[in-house]
């Protein structure tokens, strides 16, 4: 069985997963939860599965569905191969497909993130995009003011939005011009501390959030990022796992020792590649071991590819963290 959405639109095909495997039913109906288990009931019994396409949209469906005691797959979309040799392909192929594949076993499938943490990690994601909004803003007045008055301002400076910073500014449209993103800058910081105050009274309960904090580099933000967008550590059952999720490891393909290109870069997590670069470059600021080993790659490679390698052994270190639940041991990191 599969159901997706396409423009406000939920269209539903059950598959009985037999052999060979024969439709059952097909309805085009609205996005609505009861009318979609109205429309199951009849076959609940029966359904060995239903398949789910991750779309951005999901959410109410999958949880719907579980709630109501279905079992519920999300397809991993990019993991799926597509059938060869059809000249003509819809929606009612798909699900044909992705029915057959669940009925050999073979169904790609994502991770379903327990929804009662979901709405706490989605806060967090959106404390990310309000600091980026901020940083342009930021970026913004120092150019303006720089090419204006051949002063420099620092971003600290421009994120505290004093009154004495336009003090000196004489033209009236460059004045409030800069008056306008400071009130934005200044905004900006009120929604972004209230997230924070909301969200770390509900990461310090979390058993991943202490431990992490033990790893040099990873501070408050980093440490809720990590933990949060990680979920359930067991699910990933090697460290490779991890850190090919995390995005620390090459993406290429090879045959007989020759590069033949390379895979999808972009497959895994991109918040937890932003979280480990993060942590990497304060280690390299202010650990003298992280320091001694991103210049020893520099002198191989370049710097991007050193303090990627840096996050790929803090990926790591972190892996058996909160895997193991024991603290951070440097000594073992660059052993």
């Amino acid at each position: 069985m599969r159901i997706w959405g396409r423009r406000g639109r939920t269209a539903q095909k059950l598959i009985r997963a037999a052999t060979p495997l024969s439709l059952l039913k097909e309805k085009r109906i609205s996005n609505d939860l009861s009318k979609t288990l109205a429309l199951l009931e009849p076959f609940k019994n029966d359904l060995q599965g239903i398949a789910v396409e991750s779309t951005f949209n999901w959410y109410w469906l999958v949880d719907g569905l579980i709630e109501a005691g279905y079992p519920v797959f999300l397809v991993n979309t990019s993991a799926v191969k597509q059938y060869e040799g059809l000249k003509h392909t819809d929606d009612q192929y798909d699900a044909y497909w992705l029915a057959h594949l669940m009925q050999l076993g073979i169904l790609p499938t994502g991770y379903i993130y327990p929804k009662e943490m979901r709405a706490l990690r989605d806060l967090l994601r959106k404390r990310m995009q309000l600091v980026q909004c901020r940083t342009s803003y930021v970026i913004s007045v120092q150019a303006q003011y720089w090419r204006s008055t051949s002063k420099r301002l620092r971003s600290q400076d421009i994120k505290q939005c004093p009154e004495s910073l336009l003090a000196d500014i004489e033209d009236q449209n460059l004045f409030l011009s800069l008056q306008s993103n400071l009130k934005v800058i200044e905004l900006l910081n009120t929604q972004i501390e209230t997230i924070e105050n909301t969200i770390l009274p509900q990461c310090k309960n979390l058993p991943h959030y202490k431990p992490l904090k033990t790893v040099f580099g990873i501070g408050d933000i980093l440490s809720q990022t990590i933990t949060l967008e990680t979920g359930d550590i067991h699910r990933f059952h090697k460290v490779g796992n991890y850190t090919s999720y995390c995005r620390c490891v090459d993406s290429k393909k090879t045959s007989n020792g020759k590069r033949k290109g390379s895979g999808n870069k972009k497959s895994g997590n991109k918040y937890l590649a932003w979280a480990f670069m993060e942590a990497a470059h304060h280690a390299i600021r202010f650990y003298e071991p992280a320091k001694i080993f991103y210049q020893r790659k520099c002198s191989k490679r370049n710097s991007i590819v050193a303090r990627k390698a840096l996050a790929h052994k803090l990926a790591r270190a972190s892996y058996y963290v909160m895997r193991d639940h024991v603290p951070f041991k440097p000594e073992q990191l660059f052993s």
